[in-house]
């Protein structure tokens, strides 16, 4: 059942209200101020149930999915945070100072699962409304980057080893004996394929293939002496470990890990990173304000050119409307796809030297988009990504791209603050008669 939401103009016998100690003109009141809660609690209302316990308040949730994505925390430590931080609880509707956590962590698991994509939209939509309708009326600019998952590095013989550990955990369960468990040799080898010696190439490679020969056996041993209903009940994982051993370098659809199976291998041409494992993700940009209007996520490793469509799709179905012009790089080609022009660098053939000229700048502004990306990657979790499954891949990207507008919203707030309180100084030194007032703002 739907959770019920704290009066805030409620006071407390003993308790002051948080309004009466806290700043009203820190950046966390006033976004919590310029939110829409109430349309969170239209839309999430549909799933939840109408019998039952209430459970806790969808402001209380939302709020702190933001909080979590807007300051890098995770499910835990947000909690922890959330009892010290007065204006964190402010932020998520409470009315007195709390002493206890709010919820348990995996209440933000079972939120995430219950709003789903379609949810996580909203919270999108709602950071993207706070910067005001211009913003819906501007050109974008669309790039892509990938979104790690949090894996270990993929190699051949560290997927064997854990295929060996794996098979081990089902006999144990099973109660399958083993003719051998190859503990404390799989260890041995270990040792001799990680070895840093550059005399024993030959070793090291025995050593792999050995690890490889050893998880084949294992998983033909327990596919052979499970039962009829265990090996049911284990069959799909027993094909994992199958293809995992089968697989060769060039073969495409690998499995680069055991319990992520939506894991790509991503290629960016980067120096520092020849490949990346995790997910495609396109970013759609405003041209002059740099509000994120869309962030969706591939799974695989697409061709560029098949993003652009429900990267599109994505940014009309959150605001309502759709961008006229979209400005790409040169990996992408110049096409009408709907209603916008797609438009990518060329050598501006049959253009007048005006078109050429306006083309170029609005081209050049496109590159805002890069530092966009890696804000987003290294303050607000698009950088790794440990929710898990293919949906925790697209609602990270999404909440990102949604801490990404609040906390730009926040700054243009504090700065117009700032600017507003400097003004009011300077007014009150032209208007100060005596020598030894200084025109501060508490003098006036």
């Amino acid at each position: 059942m739907i959770g019920r939401r704290v009066d805030q103009g409620q006071k407390h016998m003993f308790l002051p209200n948080l309004e009466g100690f806290i700043n009203p003109q820190h950046e966390l009141c006033k976004l919590a101020d310029e939110i829409d809660w109430d349309d969170f609690e239209g839309e999430f209302a549909a799933a939840y149930s109408r019998v039952g316990s209430p459970a806790k308040p969808i402001r209380l949730m939302v709020g702190l999915l933001i909080l979590k994505q807007l300051y890098g925390f995770g499910d835990e430590t947000v909690m922890a945070e959330w009892v010290a931080n007065p204006y964190y609880q402010y932020f998520c509707g409470e009315a007195v100072f709390q002493w206890e956590f709010p919820c348990d962590p995996s209440d933000l698991v079972h939120f995430r699962h219950r709003i789903g994509e379609r949810g996580v939209e909203n919270i999108l939509s709602q950071s993207i409304m706070i910067h005001g309708e211009e913003v819906l009326r501007e050109d974008v600019s669309i790039d892509t980057t990938a979104q790690e998952k949090n894996i270990a590095y993929p190699t051949d013989m560290r997927l064997a080893v854990k295929v060996i550990e794996k098979c081990r955990k089902i006999a144990g369960r099973e109660r399958v004996a083993l003719r051998q468990s190859y503990k404390f040799e799989v260890k041995r080898l270990i040792r001799s394929a990680n070895s840093r010696s550059t005399r024993s190439a030959k070793k090291k490679a025995a050593a792999r293939r050995r690890i490889k020969t050893i998880a084949g056996r294992l998983v033909r041993e327990i596919k052979r002496k499970l039962d009829a209903e265990s090996l049911v009940r284990h069959q799909e994982q027993i094909e994992i470990f199958e293809k995992v051993l089968a697989q060769k370098k060039d073969d495409k659809n690998k499995i680069y890990a055991l319990h992520a199976l939506e894991v790509a291998c991503i290629a960016k041409g980067k120096e520092h990173k020849k490949y990346e494992f995790g997910s495609l993700v396109a970013f759609a940009v405003t041209q002059k304000s740099n509000v994120v209007v869309a962030a969706v996520n591939f799974r695989g490793n697409p061709n560029d050119n098949k993003t652009l469509g429900p990267t599109l799709d994505q940014q009309e179905r959150i605001t309502g409307v759709r961008a006229k012009k979209a400005f790409t790089d040169r990996g992408m080609k110049s096409r009408k796809i709907g209603s916008t022009h797609v438009l990518a660098p060329t050598n501006g053939n049959g253009k007048t030297n005006y078109e050429k000229t306006k083309l170029r700048r609005n081209f050049r502004r496109r590159a805002a988009i890069e530092p966009i990306i890696g804000h987003a990657k290294s303050d607000y979790g698009l950088k790794r990504n440990y929710l898990k499954g293919e949906i925790g891949d697209a609602i990270n990207a999404l909440l990102a791209a949604s801490a990404f507008n609040f906390k730009s919203w926040m700054r243009k707030a504090t700065a117009q603050l700032i600017f507003a309180l400097n003004y009011i100084q300077k007014t009150c030194r032209q208007l100060s008669p005596h020598p030894k007032i200084d025109g501060s703002v508490f003098n006036c």
